[in-house]
């Protein structure tokens, strides 16, 4: 039998289908209804898969809109990530996952269980919303935060705060300062955000870096930076919850 994660996130909704030590992923924005987003992305996984329209699957959905889609297994988008991550990146102790409105911070025993994790899940600071609101101000994409000259100057934002950056942003724009500086005092400041949860629960190791953000690789060097430690990018950073899903839905993990 196939199994099929769906991890149900604020900003996107993800599908794994994993069959035969192999998975296809899709990816789809959540919007306004997350249930049918789950539901597509489970029709686009199978049409992936070439599977039968008869095949029977196992689907286990996570994340923040689990509870809103019909499926065989529900589980906490905590183990579904540390099972993925680990899967993606078995040589990591530690798990950063920033999402569209919420960071988390896993740690894991050797064989990939978790063994300590903390959410920042009540200020949009160092989150995905957070940069795109900001690329909103700055009349740029997010892809734009991506594609920064190593050339560029360091704009330091002080605010830490959603609400008072967006302000400060907007009175660096009135001053003249490039726009390119001030994304990077951005992406410095999710960094830094970012190097203070994981210091909290754990300090050795390799960081698998997994979520949205993840796609950014300057934000990745630049929390290995702050951490000192190594950041490791898999490829499909953005799906580790929904393989994680799959792959508990297949009895791996």
């Amino acid at each position: 039998m196939a199994s099929v994660g769906i991890d149900i996130g604020s900003t996107a909704t993800k599908g794994v289908l994993w069959k035969g030590g192999c998975f296809e992923c899709y990816l789809t924005p959540t919007g306004w209804t997350p249930g049918e987003s789950a539901a597509k992305a489970l029709a686009q996984v199978r049409r992936r898969g070439r599977l039968p329209r008869g095949e029977e699957l196992h689907v286990t959905a996570t994340g923040y809109g689990r509870n809103v889609f019909q499926a065989d297994r529900r589980v906490t988008e905590i183990t579904c990530h540390a099972a993925g991550a680990h899967y993606l990146a078995p040589q990591a102790s530690t798990v950063l996952d920033i999402g569209g409105q919420d960071s988390k911070v896993i740690t894991l025993s050797p064989n990939g269980k978790v063994t300590d994790f903390l959410m920042n899940d009540k200020c949009a600071a160092g989150t995905g919303r957070f940069l795109q609101n900001m690329a909103v101000q700055l009349g740029c994409s997010l892809a734009d935060f991506g594609d920064i000259p190593e050339e560029t100057p360091f704009q330091l934002i002080n605010s830490m705060c959603a609400v008072f950056a967006e302000s400060e942003v907007i009175g660096l724009l009135a001053q003249g300062v490039a726009k390119e500086s001030i994304r990077l005092g951005l992406l410095d400041s999710v960094a830094q955000r970012a190097a203070n949860l994981v210091s909290r629960i754990s300090d050795h190791g390799d960081i698998c870096f997994t979520g949205g953000c993840a796609q950014n690789s300057l934000l990745g060097k630049l929390i290995e930076k702050k951490t000192g430690r190594h950041v490791i990018i898999p490829e499909r950073a953005q799906y580790a919850g929904a393989l994680g899903a799959a792959l508990i839905g297949a009895g791996r993990a």
